[in-house]
C-alpha cells in the first residue's frame, strides 16, 4: 500500500460522521471531531483539554475509569478489534444517548499513551428495539 499523507488520514478525522475522540492518560479530551460535536452536542473547544466526564453519566464512572486505568497500566485492552460497546452517555443538552463505540490504544510520538474512540449515536436504533421488545411481549401476553 502506498505510503499516504498524514494530512489525508487527518481530513478523514475531521470530517467523519463518526465521533473520532482521543484521550490522554489523564482521561483528559485531546482530540473531538465534528461527529462527535454532533452527536454530544458539544464543540472541540468546549471539551478540549477537559475531563471525558463531560459525556460520562455519573453513575457509570467509577467502572469506566477503573478499566481504563487497568488499560493503562497494562498497555492493553480487555476488547479486540472486532468488539463493538454499547453504553449510555451524556449529551450536552442533558439528555442521555445510546452509544456504540470501537476503541484501540495508542502511543504518541513521544510514547505517551492514548485511548481513541470511533463513536456512533444508537439512540434512536435502540428505542425502536425497545418498542418492538415491548409490542411482543404486550402481544405474548394478550394471546395467553
Amino acid at each position: 500500500m502506498a505510503e499516504l499523507d498524514p494530512r489525508v488520514v487527518l481530513g478523514m478525522a475531521d470530517r467523519a460522521p463518526d465521533g473520532v475522540v482521543i484521550i490522554d492518560r489523564e482521561g483528559l479530551i485531546r482530540y473531538w471531531n465534528r461527529g462527535a460535536e454532533r452527536i454530544f452536542g458539544f464543540s472541540a473547544a468546549e471539551v478540549d483539554g477537559g475531563s471525558l466526564d463531560v459525556i460520562i453519566p455519573e453513575k457509570h464512572r467509577r467502572r469506566h475509569w477503573e478499566g481504563f486505568d487497568t488499560a493503562m497500566r497494562r498497555g492493553t485492552t480487555k476488547y479486540g478489534d472486532a468488539d463493538l460497546l454499547t453504553v449510555p452517555a451524556l449529551a450536552a443538552d442533558g439528555r442521555t444517548l445510546s452509544i456504540e463505540f470501537s476503541v484501540v490504544l495508542l502511543t504518541g510520538d513521544d510514547g505517551a499513551p492514548y485511548v481513541g474512540a470511533v463513536v456512533r449515536d444508537v439512540t434512536a436504533r435502540r428505542a425502536r428495539e425497545k418498542e418492538l421488545m415491548r409490542r411482543r411481549a404486550e402481544t405474548d401476553r394478550t394471546a395467553v
